[in-house]
């Protein structure tokens, strides 16, 4: 071989290993999957509790009026203190009745000596008829003065009767036990039958709390009751808590007791109340407070955080990590928190890998890495307060 040949070989073998060098480098190696925390949802079973806004009322409120007209003469409470039912409160002057009592024993004394008087005539007529000393006619007549005069005794004993009352009424006694508000009168004033108001009454145990609910979540509850979940309250006790303005969590309990018979064609609501014990006198009326009331039966739930529900328009979207690695979007329906989780009513199965962490770049289809981890509850099982986004899903729900 000749020396150009040569050279021209050793240059393309030195082209080749060039070549081979600059394969040997390859292209850049693919970026890494994305990292995406994953979890099994927990399982629940569920019973949903719905929010209402209310105050509480008295069940029994007097707006205490005298029974008799006089002048106030005493006065025996204090101003908003603690009454008993039958406990003294205002002393009417109590002569005037005095005098008409003894006027009316006295006419009752009076109409009473006139029947036995008119009975004795009677005995003796009928003597007389038996002698046909005196007619028939007369007789009747007798016999008819013995039953005016009876008539009379019983008017006049009605009338003493009624006098005593007018005497018993002089002395203004709380009908009802409960909290008696300030003295409308003083001393010296003239308080007139069924006209002045003199205080006002009110019970306090037990007590109402009284709200108006939608007519979306009424007709929720007509349905469950027909299916069979969940007792209409207009016949059924269903359960209530209540917080006030200054509590944070539902410590006062009580159960349905009243539904109304029709809704507000102007405000589209239905007035219901429920009632709940106040032993030591604590609830005042007038309070205001936050109900939540039994909204469902029980149903199996699963609960995921609040970070893995994803919001496309008007649909709710969970990412799914397959068992291929891939993310598959979700739609599910999601309802309350409970646990410190969101419940998902449907669209999730307890062995589903929810991605709860890292997926605000992802996007359907997307190739992961999953790290798996187990769910923990973040709260105590205390239906904590939500307010629901649209009626009628519950805005609290607890756990079984």
């Amino acid at each position: 071989m000749s020396a150009a040949p040569a050279r021209l070989a050793g240059g393309l073998a030195m082209i080749g290993v060039l070549a081979l060098a600059s394969c040997g480098k390859g292209a850049p190696p693919p970026p890494p999957l994305p990292q995406v925390t994953v979890a099994m949802p927990l399982q629940r079973d569920v019973i949903d509790w719905d929010e209402y806004v209310g105050r509480f009322e008295a069940i029994q409120d007097v707006d205490l009026k005298p029974r008799v007209s006089g002048t106030i003469t005493k006065i025996l409470f204090a101003n908003g203190q603690r009454v008993k039912t039958g406990q003294p409160l205002f002393i009417i002057d109590p002569r005037p009745y005095q005098a008409a009592l003894g006027q009316a024993v006295a006419q009752a004394a009076k109409a009473n000596a006139t029947l036995i008087n008119a009975r004795s005539e009677l005995v003796r007529a009928d003597k007389l008829l038996a002698a046909q000393a005196i007619s028939k006619e007369e007789y009747e007549t007798k016999q008819a003065a013995v039953r005016t005069a009876a008539a009379d005794l019983a008017a006049a004993q009605a009338n003493a009767r009624n006098a005593r009352l007018n005497i018993e009424f002089t002395t203004v006694r709380s009908p009802i036990t409960g909290l008696v508000s300030d003295r409308r009168v003083s001393i010296g004033n003239f308080a007139t039958e069924a006209q002045t108001s003199l205080t006002r009454v009110v019970s306090t145990n037990p007590i109402w709390f009284s709200f108006e609910g939608a007519e979306s979540f009424y007709l929720k509850y007509l349905r469950q009751a027909k299916a069979g979940e969940r007792g209409s309250s207009r016949n059924t006790p269903n359960p209530v808590e209540v917080q006030l303005a200054d509590e944070k969590g539902f410590r006062w309990h009580g159960r349905m007791q009243f539904l109304d018979n029709t809704i507000d064609t102007n405000s589209g609501t239905i007035r219901a109340h429920a009632v709940i014990d106040n032993p030591d006198g604590f609830l005042t009326p007038g309070l205001f407070g936050r109900a939540r009331l039994l909204g469902s039966g029980h149903y199996k739930a699963m609960l995921v955080p609040d970070e893995a529900v994803i919001t496309d328009q008007a649909r709710k979207l969970i990412y799914i990590v397959g068992k291929d690695g891939k993310i598959v979007p979700r739609p599910v329906e999601t309802g309350p928190q409970v646990e410190g989780l969101r419940v998902v009513k449907t669209g999730l199965a307890p062995t589903d890998h929810v991605a709860i962490d890292g997926i605000t770049n992802l996007q359907p289809g997307a190739q992961v890495k999953a790290n798996l981890i187990k769910l923990k509850p973040r709260a105590a099982d205390t239906a904590p307060q939500s307010t629901p986004e649209t009626a009628p899903p519950p805005s609290d729900a607890s756990a079984n």
